[in-house]
C-alpha cells in the first residue's frame, strides 16, 4: 500500500512543508468558489468536515458566519496548532489531527480543496479516496469543492498533483451522484482556467 495509509510517514511529510513555509497552494484566505457555496447555505448547524485542510480559512469563515459544527482534519499538527491561535474560541476537539483513511465518522457536508491531488495519484489512492468519502458522508451527504485541472506530473515529491475530469469521474462515479462538476467560473485569478467545481451527493450502494 502506498504511503498515504503510512501515517507517520505523511505527518513528517507534512509537518516539513509547514515548518520549511513550502505551502504554496495556501492562498492566505477563502476561495471565492468555496466562499460563494457557503454564503448560500441557510442550514447553521450543518455537521462539516473539512479534509487535509491546512490552515483552513474556510473553516474560518463557516465558524465566524455562525456554522459551529465545523470540524478540521489534518495529519499534521502545524496547521492545526496555527488555526487554533488564529481562533482560539474555536472548540479544540472540532480540530482533529489523523490520517483522513483512518479517520471515522458521518458528516452532512465534506469541504474538498486541494487535498485530493495532495497524494500520489495511483489508482488505489485515487479509488481509497472516493471510498473513504463516501464511507464517512451521511445518507444524502454531499461533497463539495475544487479539483485541480491541469496535466499529471512524474515527479512523486511535488505536490499537489493534477488530473482532469474525466479522470477524476472514473474513480467518484461508483460512489457519488453529480450534481455538477465543471469548469470553475470564479477561481481565484492565479487559478482561472485550471479548477473543477464540483458538487457530488452519496449513493446509497
Amino acid at each position: 500500500m502506498s504511503s498515504i495509509k503510512n501515517t507517520d510517514k505523511e505527518s513528517a511529510f507534512w509537518s516539513a512543508r509547514y515548518q520549511e513555509n513550502r505551502t504554496g497552494w495556501d492562498i492566505g484566505y477563502p476561495s471565492t468558489p468555496l466562499k460563494t457555496y457557503i454564503d448560500q447555505l441557510e442550514k447553521k448547524e450543518v455537521k462539516i468536515l473539512i479534509p487535509g485542510a491546512g490552515n483552513s480559512y474556510e473553516a474560518e469563515y463557516l465558524f465566524n458566519q455562525g456554522f459551529k459544527n465545523v470540524y478540521i482534519l489534518d495529519i499534521a499538527s502545524e496547521p492545526l496548532a496555527a488555526f487554533k491561535t488564529r481562533v482560539p474560541s474555536f472548540p479544540t476537539d472540532q480540530l482533529i489531527q489523523a490520517n483522513f483513511f483512518e479517520t471515522k465518522g458521518q458528516y452532512e457536508l465534506i469541504f474538498e480543496q486541494t487535498f485530493f491531488c495532495s497524494f500520489p495519484p495511483t489508482d488505489e489512492n485515487r479509488h481509497a479516496y472516493a471510498d473513504q468519502m463516501h464511507q464517512l458522508l451521511a445518507p444524502k451527504g454531499k461533497l463539495v469543492g475544487l479539483w485541480f485541472d491541469i496535466p499529471l506530473t512524474d515527479d512523486m515529491v511535488k505536490r499537489p498533483f493534477g488530473g482532469n475530469k474525466e479522470e477524476y469521474l472514473r474513480h467518484l462515479d461508483p460512489f457519488f451522484t453529480v450534481q455538477t462538476f465543471e469548469d470553475c467560473y470564479n477561481s481565484i485569478p492565479p487559478r482561472a482556467g485550471s479548477e473543477l467545481f464540483g458538487i457530488f451527493t452519496k449513493k446509497k450502494i
